[in-house]
């Protein structure tokens, strides 16, 4: 085991080295270029778009606003909570920052993602719309690069594995057991069956849990922790002001707190924040491609809200707490850490909000990934790999909770990058096309106003 940990860590280095920070800003960047700013610039417009998204026009299967929701159900998990916290442990304030900066060109990505996924969108055998990075470099791009879909297909099905389950588990697992003492297979089991219960029903079963549970529970959240940071208003200028320093400087050993070169800022800000917002991973357009929409434009500024939300608003009010609070110095990491701030600023209710907090986003997240990895594993096997596939996922919860926690995050953060890489050439590839597509769009908006 020490060996497999030794060669993962080897490769988890390399694959999150600077040619692939480079590559996911790189790419971030240059689409919202190409874009002219659109992303940022239509972003009343992209909440406007949601809002009417809350009715199905169009060829499809879920509404527009469900396809976010089973979007946000996959990406608001453990990341937002405990993710967040341990790119601070190990990369310090400072990577709060470049987490934020992953957010901001990712919201070009991630619209990107959408609209390729839609245009280039196919109908099964049982009529369901399907879609994705697969689809899209398989349809969009020509037959001598077909082999780069089947990558996608395999990496995002064990991805899957990694990011959407068994580390969903084992945080849950691990606060559950830390706040209340219940043990760590009882939870995975108990999180098990009702992950089973939801699968019966497919995609628009999931769109219907996520539909209902996401908006609540990630407004109860955002709610708490405004509630702390105001209740930390004076320490708010210095909490920032921390963050941009340490984002260009190394900060010292402080507490419990290690200290971090500048480098740990940048590589863990941006691994957790693909982590947690998934631009450039190719996983959101996979249920974005379900949409019932007649324009892949709608649908793809639709999809980039996605990245807003779950970073630039969840991961800010996560990362804020632990920084103002001063928890960020104590030593802890992971959940605890989130949980430490929270229940110093609020006693006797802290901990529970990140506990309840955790349990839902982990399980919207499990709903969410398991149809992500069951149109990988179709894509390359057939509608007759869709039952197995639903049984390991199943039976892959409980194990995940029992495991071991590092070498989990360190598995999904490799995986993740190797899922990336195919899903980043793709986008680059079609560029031309997205940028096309976005520009006549908005021209004809224009014209008609």
């Amino acid at each position: 085991m020490e060996l497999i940990n030794n060669l993962l860590s080897e490769l988890n280095g390399i694959v999150w080295g600077p040619a692939m920070l480079v590559l996911i800003l790189g790419t971030g960047l240059y689409l919202m270029i190409g874009l002219r700013l659109i992303p940022l610039r239509h972003i009343v417009y992209a909440f406007k778009t949601l809002w009417q998204g809350r009715k199905a026009t169009g060829e499809g299967d879920i509404a527009p606003f469900k396809a976010l929701m089973t979007s946000l159900a996959a990406t608001i998990g453990t990341g937002n909570i405990a993710g967040v916290a341990t790119a601070i442990f190990l990369g310090g304030p400072g990577a709060l920052f470049w987490m934020w900066c992953t957010a901001l060109v990712g919201m070009a990505t991630k619209y990107a993602e959408a609209v390729l996924a839609v245009h280039y969108r196919e109908i099964d055998a049982k009529g369901n719309h399907i879609g994705g990075p697969m689809f899209y470099i398989k349809n969009g791009l020509k037959s001598h690069w077909a082999w780069l879909g089947t990558v996608f297909a395999i990496f995002g099905a064990l991805a899957g594995f990694g990011i959407g389950n068994t580390i969903q588990a084992n945080s849950v697992a691990d606060v559950l057991n830390t706040e209340f003492g219940y043990p760590h297979l009882a939870t995975g089991l108990v999180m098990a069956a009702l992950v089973a219960l939801v699968l019966i029903g497919g995609i628009r079963r999931i769109a219907d849990v996520a539909g209902k549970l996401v908006p609540f529970m990630a407004i109860a959240y955002v709610v708490a922790g405004l509630v702390v940071l105001i209740m930390n208003a004076p320490e708010l200028p210095a909490a920032f002001a921390l963050v941009f320093t340490h984002a260009f400087t190394p900060v010292a050993a402080t507490g419990g707190f290690a200290g971090a070169a500048v480098w740990a800022a940048i590589r863990f800000g941006v691994a957790r924040g693909i982590f947690s917002n998934e631009a450039g991973l190719g996983s959101a357009p996979i249920a974005h491609a379900a949409a019932k929409t007649d324009s892949p434009i709608r649908q793809g500024t639709i999809a980039m809200l996605g990245t807003f939300i779950d970073t630039l608003i969840i991961c800010t009010i996560t990362g804020m707490v632990i920084i103002v609070t001063g928890a960020w110095t104590s030593g802890e990491t992971g959940a605890g850490l989130s949980s430490l701030a929270f229940e110093t600023a609020l006693p006797g209710v802290g901990g529970y909000v990140v506990s309840f907090g955790l349990s839902i986003f982990a399980f919207t997240t499990l709903l969410g990934w398991s149809f992500y990895g069951e149109k990988c594993v179709e894509y390359l096997f057939g509608e007759r790999s869709i039952v197995p596939f639903r049984m390991l996922w199943i039976i892959a919860i409980p194990i995940g909770a029992t495991a071991k926690l590092s070498f989990i995050w360190l598995l999904a953060d490799t995986l993740n990058a190797l899922m990336a890489l195919p899903n980043l050439i793709a986008l680059i590839l079609l560029s031309p096309l997205v940028f096309k597509l976005t520009q006549e769009y908005f021209s004809r908006k224009a014209a008609d106003v």
